[in-house]
C-alpha cells in the first residue's frame, strides 16, 4: 500500500530525513515511534503529499506522491498532531463541510457525513458544536473530518495526546474498528503502552533515520510477539513486554544499522541472537 525508497528531507539548516526506505501492507496498522526531533511529522507531510522530498520517492496506492499529489490526497486522510475544529458549527456542518472540501459530490456529502460520524461513535451527536463536545470527542470529530471521503490509507500524528485513560481506549477501539474495515493506518505516538494494543508493525526512528532500516511486523503465526534483533548493540537480552520501554530507550539513545525493533501484546521478547523461548 506504502512503499517509500531511499527519501531524504531537508530544512534550511538539517537534514530531517536520510535513506528512509520502507514497506507499508495493505490493512495494517503501523507505529511510528521515536523522541522529538526524530522526523516523525516530517515522514507524515511526505507521506500525505504536502510536501516534496529533497530527494527518494513515495508510493501511496500506487500513485507517486509527488507526481500526483492531489491524486493521492484523495486516497489518503491525514490527521496533525495540531488540529483544528469550527467551535460554532455542529457535527453534522462540520462534516458535510469537510466532505465538500475532499471533493465528495454535493449529491453524497450529507450521506458520506452521517456515515463517518456513525463510524467514530458521533452518530448521536450530529446537533452538537464542537466547542460543546469533550477533547476525546473532538478528536473523533476530527478523524471523522479525516476520513468522511473514505480513503484507503490513514495518517494519524499523536493521536491520543492530551486524551484521559478512557478516552484512549475508545481510541485504540476505534482504530482497530477502521482497519477492520479495510484501511491501512499509521499512527505516530510517544506512548508505548497504548500502541501495543492495535499495532501490527511498527517504524523507529532517531535522527532522521530508521532504527532497523525498515517496518517491523509483530504478527508471527496467530500470535503476537514483542521481537528485539540486535548485533553489537547490547540488546541482545531477554525482555519481557513490560521491558519494552527501557529497550526502546535504549535502541534510541545508541542507534545500531542493524538493530531490529518491534511492539505487540504477548509473549516474551524472542532475539535472534539468544534463540526464541516461551
Amino acid at each position: 500500500m506504502i512503499e517509500v525508497t531511499d527519501l531524504a528531507y531537508e530544512y534550511p539548516t538539517k537534514r530531517a530525513l536520510e535513506d528512509v526506505s520502507f514497506s507499508i501492507a495493505p490493512g495494517s496498522v503501523t507505529a511510528l515511534v521515536g523522541p522529538n526531533g526524530a522526523g516523525k511529522t516530517t515522514l507524515l507531510r511526505l507521506l500525505a503529499a504536502l510536501d516534496a522530498p529533497y530527494s527518494g520517492r513515495v508510493v501511496v496506492d500506487g500513485l507517486d506522491a509527488a507526481a500526483h499529489p492531489r491524486r493521492v490526497h484523495q486516497r489518503l486522510g491525514y490527521l496533525p498532531d495540531f488540529f483544528g475544529l469550527y467551535d460554532e458549527l455542529t457535527v453534522r456542518q462540520s462534516l458535510v463541510y469537510a466532505a465538500l472540501a475532499r471533493k465528495v459530490g454535493r449529491d453524497r456529502a450529507e450521506a458520506a457525513a452521517g456515515q463517518a460520524a456513525v463510524r467514530v461513535g458521533l452518530g448521536d451527536r450530529m446537533g452538537e458544536r464542537g466547542s460543546e463536545l469533550s477533547r476525546g470527542l473532538r478528536q473523533r470529530l476530527a478523524i471523522a473530518q479525516t476520513i468522511v471521503h473514505a480513503p484507503r490509507v490513514l495518517l494519524l500524528d499523536e493521536p491520543a495526546a492530551g486524551l484521559d485513560p478512557e478516552a484512549r481506549r475508545a481510541l485504540s477501539n476505534l482504530i482497530l474498528e477502521l482497519q477492520r474495515d479495510g484501511m491501512t493506518i499509521i499512527v505516530s505516538s510517544h506512548i508505548l503502552a497504548e500502541l501495543e494494543d492495535y499495532c501490527s508493525a511498527m517504524l523507529v526512528m532517531s535522527h532522521g533515520r530508521l532504527v532497523g532500516g525498515g517496518a517491523i511486523s509483530t504478527q508471527t503465526g496467530g500470535r503476537q510477539r514483542v521481537r528485539l534483533r540486535a548485533a553489537g548493540a547490547g540488546l541482545a537480552e531477554a525482555l519481557t513486554a513490560r521491558e519494552f520501554g527501557s529497550a526502546f530507550a535504549n535502541a534510541i539513545a545508541q542507534p545500531d544499522p542493524h538493530a531490529r525493533l518491534a511492539c505487540g501484546r504477548l509473549g516474551p521478547v524472542a532475539p535472534d541472537l539468544a534463540g526464541e523461548r516461551g
